[in-house]
């Protein structure tokens, strides 16, 4: 487990692992939001972190809220770079054809913190394989 320091805005808010084997925290919404139909918002989650040099935060989709409601998060998976230190939004996308309504402290997205390696990128020719350049369904 890492430490991972957070300024919280509301306790009761607090990002939070709802099984033993979670490998994400649920994120909590921190006030009422209404999404337009086929419209985004940003959702606040009234929380800031300061994530260790070498690890990222992702934020990714709550499945069941997704599919119950017709919800997604753009740019999924989110990153959140060690550096950043503002308030993490959620940026939600509204699938419906009525305006989606998310109501203060429901939980909304999960953040997940993951290692990250950096690359040493090496000009140079790269090597041939059998695929290639094949790509977006080729294999059937």
């Amino acid at each position: 487990m890492i430490d991972v320091k957070i300024e919280i805005m509301d306790e009761n808010f607090t990002p939070k692992y709802m099984t033993k084997g979670s490998s994400g925290a649920d994120l909590f919404s921190v006030e009422d939001v209404y999404i337009e139909p086929f419209d985004v918002a940003l959702v606040p989650t009234g929380i800031k972190v300061q994530i260790p040099n070498g690890y990222e935060f992702q934020i990714r989709p709550r499945s069941g809220f997704s599919l119950k409601n017709k919800i997604i998060i753009l740019n999924s998976p989110g990153t959140i770079d060690s550096d950043y230190r503002g308030e993490i939004k959620i940026i939600m996308f509204n699938l419906n054809k009525e305006r989606f309504f998310i109501k203060k402290g429901e939980r909304i997205a999960q953040i997940v913190l993951s290692k990250v390696e950096k690359a040493n990128f090496i000009k140079g020719e790269i090597d041939f394989t059998k695929r290639g350049n094949g790509g977006f369904g080729h294999t059937g």
